[in-house]
């Protein structure tokens, strides 16, 4: 596997008070340069920017994967499996309500993965996963 570089990754938020909060308070990220309109966050290492766009009405889709309903579209960070463990941990002490709460997807298969997903206040869907072996991320 190449050396991995940042990301970077805007979404839309209806409430930029509150998904500041969440970001910052919940996920503990560092906050960087903004705006009355967008706020740069630091996710594990990568550029996540929230930018203020008005609510939507559109209803969460889901595809069924290992027997899960996986919210579309969502985004994540591929953590360390300790960081995962540790990080998990923290979501359900500080409340956070999981779409489909942390357990190993396709156990005992090829891409064996922990894997967890949650909303932000404004409904974006976040997964976060881990792999003991990290040799699985692509694997067939």
């Amino acid at each position: 596997m190449r050396n991995v570089t940042p990301f970077h990754i805007a979404i839309p938020v209806h409430n930029l008070d509150e998904c500041r909060k969440f970001y910052g308070e919940i996920l503990n990220c560092e906050e960087g340069r903004s705006s009355d309109h967008w706020v740069d966050f630091n996710l594990f290492g990568h550029q996540l920017v929230i930018h203020y766009k008005p609510k939507s009405k559109e209803a969460l889709h889901t595809n069924p994967v290992d027997g899960k309903n996986v919210p579309v579209p969502h985004y994540g960070v591929v953590l360390p499996w300790d960081t995962f463990q540790t990080f998990s941990e923290e979501l359900k002490s500080k409340g956070v309500k999981f779409v489909i709460a942390p357990y190993i997807r396709f156990k005992g298969l090829i891409g064996e993965q922990a894997t967890m997903f949650f909303l932000d206040p404004a409904g974006n869907a976040l997964e976060f996963k881990a792999f003991k072996d990290m040799g699985q991320l692509f694997a067939k």
